[in-house]
């Protein structure tokens, strides 16, 4: 438990550090929040922060970390600046006693994440970062279907996200668009799965310098795989994920808004020996299954707001949340050995003992 959890039922005094792609959807979630009260909203640019902010907001605008920082009504941050600033930023608002939130990914560095989770665990407050996706509907059921054995044992994951999409100049695809996946990985594993390894392979094939379509093999404990594929050069855009469990099979469609998640009880079954007779038990005796579809029911609801919520849990409570700074550390620790395997022609690359959940 943090030593700086807020108990009372007031308000949250909150501020916003970023003011560029993602700030403004974190200022519009704070502001309709009855957890939070947002004090400022900080950023290099004050017109643009201002035009964010509308005409009429009482929130007030600086272009001074320090300022925001020393104001004792700010007792987190939520923080959507370049990831290379994270660790500057965020380690600033820890010393100075204030929750931090990060958006993804927790920071440039696997070496910078620990930095901060080390710190937060030091002075007791709370370090969560934004992986926005594990808060949809579908993945917190998902999450619930694994967790709560309906899916049985894990097999194998499949997910393909897949798009034409803008190249980017610092990062490859992996780093673009693996986190996404990587981060849902980690949040419905059940207790005690976790990834140990990982190979990567990819290619650069309009010459940009970096690669632009790859897919990851992940290798897990359990010996069960996950397979990610990440492509800036698709015509058409899919997000999908199917997920093999011992008893049924899960399909997410993100693109389906009708039918996001399907449930199939189908499948293999191995009988085993005990269940054979005397002259089968030298013989593996493997029958298909194939019975219902169901498509459960979710509420639409937008995910950040929930996880502006599950931010202000951990706060009041002082236990971590869903993703937590160590949540973090486990997508940047994968992501690294990918590159590692990436720059070894595909070489399957141990994840490290520190970043096992």
């Amino acid at each position: 438990m943090n030593r700086f959890h807020v108990a009372s039922a007031d308000p949250i005094g909150v501020a916003v550090i970023g003011a560029g792609y993602w700030g403004p959807n974190l200022v519009r979630n704070f502001q309709t929040s009855v957890e939070f009260r947002q004090h400022w909203l900080c950023d290099l640019d004050i017109e643009r922060a201002e035009q964010v902010l509308g005409d009429h907001s009482t929130v007030r605008v600086t272009d001074d970390l320090a300022e925001v920082l020393a104001d004792e009504a700010v007792q987190a941050v939520a923080v959507a600046t370049p990831a290379a600033t994270h660790l500057d930023v965020a380690m600033a608002a820890l010393r100075a006693g204030k929750h931090v939130l990060v958006e993804k990914p927790l920071a440039a560095s696997s070496e910078q994440g620990r930095e901060l989770v080390a710190e937060a665990e030091r002075r007791g407050l709370s370090l969560m970062c934004d992986h926005t996706y594990c808060y949809t509907p579908a993945v917190l059921r998902i999450r619930d279907l694994l967790h709560g054995g309906e899916l049985g044992d894990l097999q194998y994951l499949d997910s393909v996200r897949i798009n034409l999409g803008l190249v980017q100049r610092d990062i490859d695809v992996m780093w673009d668009l693996a986190p996404h996946d990587l981060s849902i990985l980690d949040f419905v594993l059940p207790p005690g799965v976790a990834p140990v390894a990982v190979a990567a392979h990819g290619a650069d094939r309009i010459g940009t310098g970096r690669a632009c379509l790859a897919y990851l093999t992940v290798r897990l404990n359990t010996g069960a795989l996950a397979h990610l594929h990440v492509n800036w050069l698709s015509p058409v855009k899919v997000r999908k994920m199917i997920i093999g469990g011992s008893k049924r099979t899960l399909l997410w469609d993100d693109l389906n808004p009708g039918q996001r998640l399907s449930i199939f009880d189908r499948g293999v079954d191995l009988a085993s020996t005990e269940e054979l007779g005397d002259e089968q038990r030298r013989e593996v005796l493997v029958s298909y299954r194939s019975g219902d579809m169901v498509a459960p029911a979710l509420t639409e609801r937008e995910a950040l707001r929930t996880m502006v919520e599950e931010y202000a849990r951990s706060i009041r409570t002082g236990t971590p949340a869903l993703t937590d700074g160590r949540s973090g550390l486990r997508v940047l620790a994968t992501l690294e050995a990918a590159s590692r395997s990436l720059a070894d022609d595909g070489r399957l690359v141990e994840i490290g003992e520190w970043a096992t959940r």
